[in-house]
């Protein structure tokens, strides 16, 4: 089956009863599953509550414009408006906060105000900025070795290497993200995690990991010096979280709940999904609502919000800058897990697989945050025409 736009009839995917069309487990987040599959995680695997707390909800004012004609360029760079490259880059959600209160809302493919949906990558920026608030506590020191923390890890690529390359995926440590490839490394981890079966017909003498930290340990080989250069690789916000875990004996779900998620005044508690070790996935397994997205954003844009020191942001929006990080960030940079725009405006971006977005942008104080269900992992033409979108949208509520 091919995947759906927006403007398209929607298959009826998990509807009835019982329901005719039901993801594969091996494929659920291939099109056309991935429409559904992304906001109904916690249906078919195991998660762990992110909980919002007993506190109030931080109020998001209002202040709407009608952004849905508002001129752009679609993927071909032809004309378009707003909604129509929304519905072209298979849109879920779509907010604009500005100076704080939302200007632009817009929810589509059967996802409200309530729906958790999959971050896929963001998780790792909410992860680096609870690390930050375990820096700025003295729990955590950048500059120690990985080793200092986790000992197990002196036998594998992250010998010698420090907390600080971790962050920034500067570590040396041979690791293949190759989405589309069922036995590589991230391949793998799909099964550890419990996101995928191990496929069928796999090799009998292939030894599939039972759960993350058996893979982290298998992880034997550096392909260059740390610190070398930038490698984008997902297993290194696993072994941040690791640490992060080691040193305060909270597991990550806790750790999130109770630094960030209670305070930051969410609509809803937030998920991650676990292993069967019971470790919640930092690279990618975070689930929330578009709104408390764009909290999380926020508070990035407020410097913190006395949330996550003002000194990690700082440190955050300050990376160094080259065509080596993205293709769609010609002058990028990435940083504690967070990407960097360009060395100019020093916006910050969460990012993930198959359309994730939180655009924050000190220079025009907003926040855009775009939840999507592409049909390919990466679509470089659809994620510049957001950001082209993006800087439109910034320059129509200047």
């Amino acid at each position: 089956m091919q995947s759906y736009r927006n403007s398209d009839p929607r298959p009826p995917i998990m509807q009835g009863s019982p329901p005719r069309l039901v993801p594969p487990r091996l494929d659920w987040d291939r099109p056309p599953w991935n429409r559904w599959a992304f906001q109904h995680i916690r249906e078919f695997l195991p998660t762990i509550e992110v909980w919002r707390g007993s506190g109030h909800r931080r109020r998001l004012d209002r202040a709407e414009v009608d952004l849905d004609d508002l001129p752009v360029a679609d993927s071909n760079g032809a004309p378009t408006t707003l909604a129509g490259l929304l519905d072209e880059t298979y849109a879920d959600g779509f907010l604009v906060l500005k100076d704080g209160r939302i200007a632009y809302e817009r929810y589509f493919n059967g996802m409200d105000e309530r729906t958790l949906h999959l971050s896929q990558s963001m998780a790792k920026s909410i992860t680096g900025a609870v690390c930050g608030i375990l820096v700025g506590r003295g729990l955590i020191d950048p500059d120690k070795l990985v080793t200092d923390y986790l000992p197990e890890l002196v036998e594998t690529g992250w010998a010698g290497s420090t907390v600080q390359h971790v962050l920034d995926m500067t570590t040396g440590v041979r690791f293949s993200e190759e989405y589309t490839d069922r036995y590589s490394d991230i391949g793998q981890v799909d099964v550890a995690t419990g996101w995928k079966p191990i496929p069928p017909g796999s090799e009998p003498d292939f030894a599939w990991p039972s759960h993350l930290f058996e893979l982290i340990l298998r992880l034997k080989d550096r392909v260059r010096p740390h610190g070398e250069a930038f490698e984008y690789r997902s297993i290194e916000t696993d072994v941040l979280a690791f640490i992060m875990e080691r040193v305060s004996g909270k597991r990550l779900a806790q750790l999130v709940s109770e630094e960030l998620w209670q305070k930051l005044g969410a609509d809803e508690s937030a998920c991650f999904t676990v292993d069967s070790a019971g470790y919640a996935l930092a690279d990618g397994g975070f689930n929330a609502t578009l709104r408390d997205y764009g909290r999380f954003g926020q508070l990035i844009l407020d410097n913190g919000g006395g949330v996550i020191p003002a000194d990690w942001i700082v440190a955050t929006r300050s990376g160094k800058h080259g065509p080596n990080f993205s293709p769609s960030l010609p002058d990028g940079s990435y940083r504690n897990q967070f990407w960097i725009e360009d060395s100019r405006s020093r916006s910050l971006m969460c990012r993930g697989v198959f359309g994730q977005l939180i655009h924050m942008s000190w220079e025009h104080r907003m926040v855009v945050v775009k939840l999507s269900s592409y049909p390919d992992f990466v679509n470089s033409a659809y994620s510049v025409a957001t950001q082209k979108a993006v800087h439109a949208i910034a320059a129509a509520l200047a």
